[in-house]
């Protein structure tokens, strides 16, 4: 069901990656590759192992066996800080730092990399706003004055400053409302259209994969069901977990 790519080509590749907690099973012999420019939705069931694949890519979990790889380096053993320099990062709520106003919030990584050249930040900082749609008025608002879709604004706009490779995401729109999720939906495919720039996006919601993947992970009970293009994943369901998944769309 996984599907290798060309070596070159390979962003992220999971190499029979397994996870055990307290005698569990929560990811089993999980094998795919995820290439560069390619957004990619793992869903399932609630603890189906999702969020533990994500969290291996930049090192937040450890596999218990296994490898993963990105851009042909093994991350057990690699310098967490460098690794997570090119690995962008939002989660559901986007848990900015509350004592710190917009610009500050998105200017944090790009600060630690341009030192004193505050114009350079600056630019930075309006860019990814313009960006992920928001108004340059907002700079100095801090997170509790933002409604739920612009701190959710803010949080990709802050994991995109750094300019990463690979842009990680734990359902991100799980705590806005539906207009709000449909356009920010919008917001992140043209941003993925626009940059090139490889997008992991962990859901539950089918439907969401199916308006925003290239390919799709379907994970349940830790095992890899089936790794597809969405149309091949509607017309062609692998397991019956996959036909009921698609079915409830």
């Amino acid at each position: 069901m996984s599907e290798l790519v060309e070596e070159r080509d390979v962003a992220i590749r999971f190499e029979h990656v397994s996870k055990e907690y307290e005698g569990k099973v929560v990811v089993d012999d999980v094998s795919l590759d995820i290439g560069r420019g390619e957004f990619v939705c793992l869903i399932g069931s609630s603890g189906g192992g999702k969020t533990t694949l994500l969290k291996m890519v930049n090192g937040l979990v450890e596999p218990s066996s296994g490898n993963v790889i990105v851009d042909g380096r093994n991350v057990r053993g690699q310098d967490l800080v460098l690794l997570r320099r090119n690995i962008g990062y939002a989660i559901q709520g986007s848990v900015l730092f509350p004592h710190m106003n917009v610009e500050e919030n998105i200017s944090y990584v790009p600060r630690l990399w341009n030192g004193d050249d505050r114009e350079r930040t600056r630019g930075a900082v309006r860019k990814w706003m313009a960006i992920v749609g928001l108004d340059e008025g907002l700079l100095d608002r801090y997170p509790d004055e933002l409604s739920g879709g612009q701190q959710q604004r803010v949080g990709i706009a802050r994991a995109l400053a750094a300019s990463p490779d690979i842009l990680l995401m734990d359902e991100p729109f799980g705590a806005v409302d539906a207009i709000t999720r449909s356009q920010l939906q919008r917001e992140l495919r043209r941003i993925f259209d626009e940059t090139g720039i490889t997008v992991v996006f962990v859901t539950h919601d089918i439907g969401e994969a199916l308006r925003l993947a290239t390919r799709i992970a379907v994970v349940d009970g830790g095992v890899l069901q089936q790794y597809d293009e969405p149309d091949e994943l509607v017309r062609h369901p692998a397991t019956d977990f996959v036909r009921q998944l698609v079915a409830s769309r």
